[in-house]
This record gives structure tokens, sequence and C-alpha cells, in this order.
């Protein structure tokens, strides 16, 4: 099915990205999973500089990522907007949480590559969060671990895990891909650790 073409503020603000990513001199890691589902974690996340690093990234690759919003950030006047970036909104108050609310779009769509910060905040951090797990397990899709070296400026994504059910066991496969990635703020990560409950 061909791209619908976005709205001007849209394609203003992915042009924005993308020529601002281009003169930050970053090295991209050009391996792109085969599958055309799955679950991607954009680590480390730790500064609000990731997720315009991680939208040039996923440009210079040619991925047309989604993300989770709450249900407020979808009202006018940037609903549209907001969904031409990716994003689906999530009702919190529903019935269905939002691991069932993603199963659903997995299941309705063809491609879709959501894209999930687990360690959830850019403050100090001491776990994972697991809901990225949870909705790889449940849809049937494997996790990407995308990630963004800062010490060496080196971004791209890790090979497809796909997720057995023992959390422990496929963290440290996680964690090999993780090994010696350097977040912009070192002390707020929670690479290393791996842990969640």
């Amino acid at each position: 099915m061909p791209t619908q073409k976005k709205s001007w503020p849209a394609r203003l603000f992915r042009w924005g990205v993308r020529t601002w990513f281009a003169r930050q001199g970053w090295s991209i890691e050009r391996q792109i999973p085969v599958e055309r589902k799955f679950v991607i974690i954009a680590v480390p996340h730790t500064s609000n500089w990731d997720f315009p690093h991680f939208l040039g990234l996923a440009d210079e690759l040619g991925l047309e990522l989604s993300f989770m919003g709450k249900l407020s950030l979808f009202r006018w006047p940037f609903a549209n907007v907001m969904r031409e970036l990716g994003g689906i909104p999530v009702d919190r108050k529903s019935s269905n949480n939002a691991v069932d609310q993603m199963v659903v779009e997995f299941a309705k769509r063809d491609t879709f590559m959501l894209t999930i910060a687990p360690e959830g905040t850019r403050g100090k951090v001491r776990e994972w969060r697991t809901g990225f797990y949870h909705i790889a397990m449940a849809a049937g899709v494997p996790i990407v671990c995308g990630l963004m070296d800062y010490a060496k400026k080196h971004g791209g994504l890790g090979p497809a895990i796909y997720p057995t059910g023992d959390y422990e066991a496929d963290m440290k496969k996680i964690a090999e891909v993780y090994k010696g990635c350097t977040p912009k703020y070192p002390e707020r990560t929670a690479i290393g650790l791996l842990s969640g409950k």
C-alpha cells in the first residue's frame, strides 16, 4: 500500500530532524531486520536529545517507526500531525491495557515497527519497564535493539530477538547488544542492570 502524503507540518518536522541529524556526524549501522513487524527498544534514554537522534537514525535507515502516546496528545490541533509522525493513541482508561491495545495494532497491520524506551524516563532509573517484552510476547513479534552510542557517535539496530517467555535469559541476550554503549548521561541509565518486574 503506498505511503499517504503527510501534511506540511509533519514533513517540515521530519525535514528539520533529518537535516539536523545529518550535520551531527554520526555513523550508522545499516543492518535492517527482514521482519516487517517488531518492537524496537530505543536505548539509551537519558536525554531529550535521544528522541531526535533516534528519529534521524530511523530516517537514515528508511524506517517508518510508530510510538505510543497518551490520548490527550491526539486532540485538535495536533491529532493529525501526531498520527503522521507515527503516534498511536493509547487510552489508559480503557478496559484493555496498553499491551492489549498494541497487540491489536500488530494484528491489523502488515507493517508495524513500534518503538518503546524501556528506561521510561530521562531521569535516573534502576530498572527497565517490561511493557515492551509483554507486547512482543503477546503479539508474537521479535524485539529489535536500537542503540545510540554517544561516545562513538554511532547508532544502529541490533539483531531481532524473539522472546521465549524466560525474561531473565532473554535480557541477557539483549544486554550483550548494549555492552559498551555509552548514553549521553551514563549516570542515569539502567544499562547493565537490565532487570524489571
